[in-house]
């Protein structure tokens, strides 16, 4: 009996001593309001990034404390899940572009527009800002954008193919074309998404290339038109005439193949820009970028998505003005802080502000980096908006495509995608439920 009591004294013991060590703590933040901020792990120089400035803000002011909390993106999804579910999110997180809208329809997230000086909307490129906008609310500031498709080209390699180097193609047949006068019997002609994963999301700009997205707004059925067929037919030419090896060289994302000088030219995101700057500085000076060719040439139409990075505040956030005010100050505020952020990234990434863009021009870095200047004015303003549909109906057209290169005929591709999709959609219910009507 006695050790049962002396075990139960113990515990109480134990409670009572983290609790008060909790009060400690926050008895030593004083009367600070403090802020758990989340951020996803991005490349070391983004997360000492957001750590500079994080501490930068806390030194500003003794009213507010941030906590930053950098998650790796294998735990991220599973842990901030777990902490909504307790009611423990944090007040402020990191989020795509794609996520918002969903998670609104959820109700977990919180509107801006109360906490925030109308001016900074203002700031915001248009296409971007439609991007964080649900229902004539705001409920993301945006960071950055990344376009999804750009096209690399080796400027020695187009002169060793009689090509004029400050005349890339325009076009998809040019681009075709051109692919066949670059292969050689050690080089390809172009690097360029293989799979259907990487079909299913590198194409979406292409895809609304046509004016519209593989649903309807309603979300009630497929609407995979001429145009889709005519994307289809494209990448089967690529492949068919072999300008592309059958097995990729390299994933659609990493531009290895191109810095090794395996392929001519090469369709990948802007990210690319850093990659080669970083691991290929030998080839810079040969190294020519273009806007990504269209059916057309004309390059006011889409042919990239912008991906990117948002900060939110949780719908249960206690302190919305205060981390509302701190959304502002780092991504809203002074241009220079963004401007830090660019520089870090070797102007791979590109801002959502005109301002910062403004800011840009005039940096003594910024303003000399003509691959950022053209596609911060030729790509970024024309570019639209991840879909927000389900990951399934991006897979089965991606899927279509790739049946399509290796020997469906592409009507054939196209019709199946389309049941695929009609099919998904009855299935899961989808009908009327897009968060964005």
């Amino acid at each position: 009996m006695r050790k049962k009591a002396f075990a139960l004294l113990l515990s109480i013991v134990l409670v009572l001593s983290i609790f008060l060590a909790g009060c400690g703590n926050d008895a030593a933040s004083g009367d600070k309001v403090v802020i758990d901020f989340w951020a996803n792990q991005f490349e070391e120089t983004t997360d000492e990034w957001f750590k500079k400035w994080v501490d930068e803000y806390n030194q500003s002011q003794d009213k507010v404390e941030i906590r930053l909390q950098i998650v790796p993106g294998d735990a991220w999804a599973q842990k901030l899940k777990a902490a909504q579910a307790a009611g423990k999110a944090p007040q402020v997180y990191t989020m795509n572009y794609s996520n918002i809208a969903p998670s609104v329809a959820k109700n977990q997230l919180t509107p801006l527009d109360e906490y925030t000086d109308a001016a900074i909307w203002d700031d915001l490129l248009d296409n971007v800002e439609e991007f964080v906008t649900v229902k004539g609310e705001h409920y993301a500031y945006p960071k950055l954008v990344e376009p999804s498709a750009v096209l690399y080209y080796r400027k020695d390699y187009f002169e060793k193919a009689g090509l004029d180097p400050e005349q890339p193609p325009q076009t998809w047949d040019e681009l075709i074309d051109y692919g066949k006068k670059l292969k050689t019997n050690n080089r390809y002609g172009l690097h360029i998404a293989n799979n259907a994963d990487e079909l299913a999301w590198s194409t979406w700009g292409l895809q609304r290339n046509g004016g519209r997205e593989a649903v309807n707004d309603e979300w009630t059925k497929a609407t995979l038109d001429k145009h889709y067929l005519d994307l289809i037919t494209f990448y089967q030419r690529i492949y068919a005439e072999k300008i592309a090896p059958a097995q990729a060289l390299s994933e659609y994302t990493d531009l290895q193949d191109f810095g090794e000088g395996k392929v001519a030219m090469a369709v990948s995101g802007s990210w690319g820009i850093g990659q080669l700057r970083n691991d290929y500085p030998d080839i810079l000076d040969n190294v020519g970028v273009a806007v990504m060719p269209s059916p057309d040439g004309d390059h006011t139409k889409p042919v990239s998505t912008l991906g990117g990075w948002t900060l939110v505040i949780d719908g249960r956030a206690e302190n919305p003005q205060e981390a509302a005010d701190f959304i502002s100050w780092l991504l809203a505020g002074d241009t220079e802080i963004m401007v830090d952020f660019f520089r870090t990234s070797k102007f791979s990434k590109f801002p959502t502000r005109t301002s910062v863009e403004e800011a840009l021009n005039e940096d003594p870095e910024g303003k000399k980096d003509e691959v950022r200047k053209l596609i911060a004015e030729k790509v970024v303003p024309n570019s639209v908006s991840e879909p927000i549909y389900p990951w399934e109906i991006s897979f089965a057209y991606g899927s279509a495509i790739e049946r399509a290169i290796k020997g469906q005929h592409p009507q054939k591709a196209l019709k199946q995608a389309e049941a695929e999709i009609n099919d998904y959609i009855k299935k899961n219910n989808l009908a009327g439920i897009n968060p964005k009507q």
